[in-house]
């Protein structure tokens, strides 16, 4: 995977995304990071890239033609078209079902929108894709665009130690995850289940699953309302949702 990001900010995305997994993703050759410096093409002496908006109004507004010309040099230089996704809260919410697609595409392109937005133009002339991290207003998109990219990186292979690391990940099932436990087995005076310790492999598959589905009754409810996720249920699990569902009444 090849990623480009169009920031006024590259020693951002650079210095977040060289630590830790997805550092040592692209230090051996997994993945590329690449933060492009919009300013860079900017014709202003002075490297101004925004102005004010037309019709008035507070802030100011990224203007096209520096913005144009970053993608158009990008796109040059990588050979091909691809998807470029804007961070904004006007977008479709990122998911993990998101996550797993965007991480099937050979490269992606980003664009880290600034102060009051970019031009409209340039946005309908380049952007494919729309992409909201949740229901708030950031400074910038350099942080959604890392989280953007810590999450699609982790579903590519090699990328971590091992894939079933992501394959039980809350959400891969529509479900959150179940609890994790580790040494000592007993800590402040709660002990680790009994089950996790039987060396059962099909109880603690069991119990796990069940545990998943109560903790997502309990912390996020919302998922339980997807019918994929209901039609993926055992008629066992359905009536372990509904004991659960019947003690709150």
């Amino acid at each position: 995977m090849d990623y480009y990001v169009m920031t006024l900010f590259p020693e951002m995305i650079e210095n977040c995304l060289s630590e830790s997994v997805i550092g040592r993703a692209a230090k051996n050759g997994i993945i590329s990071i690449n933060a492009v410096n919009i300013r860079d093409y900017s014709k202003d002496r002075h490297l101004h890239v925004d102005d004010y908006p037309y019709g008035g109004g507070a802030g100011m507004v990224m203007q096209p033609d520096p913005v144009y010309d970053c993608y158009s040099d990008i796109v040059s230089k990588a050979g091909k078209a691809r998807r470029v996704i804007y961070l904004t809260p006007q977008g479709r919410k990122f998911t993990q079902a998101e996550a797993e697609a965007f991480s099937k595409e050979d490269s992606l392109i980003f664009l880290c929108g600034h102060y009051e937005g970019v031009d409209e133009r340039v946005l309908e002339e380049i952007v494919t894709d729309n992409i909201s991290i949740g229901d708030y207003v950031l400074t910038g998109g350099e942080l959604p665009v890392m989280v953007m990219i810590d999450a699609i990186s982790r579903l590519i292979p090699g990328v971590l130690g091992k894939m079933e690391s992501a394959e039980y990940d809350s959400f891969q099932d529509g479900l959150l995850e179940y609890p994790q436990y580790t040494r000592p087995e007993e800590f402040h005076g709660k002990k680790v289940p009994e089950v996790l310790l039987s060396g059962h492999h099909g109880n603690i598959a069991k119990w796990r699953r069940l545990e998943s589905i109560r903790r997502t009754y309990e912390r996020r409810p919302d998922l339980l309302n997807d019918p994929a996720v209901l039609e993926s249920f055992t008629r066992e699990e359905r009536e372990f949702l509904k004991e659960l569902s019947e003690k709150d009444q």
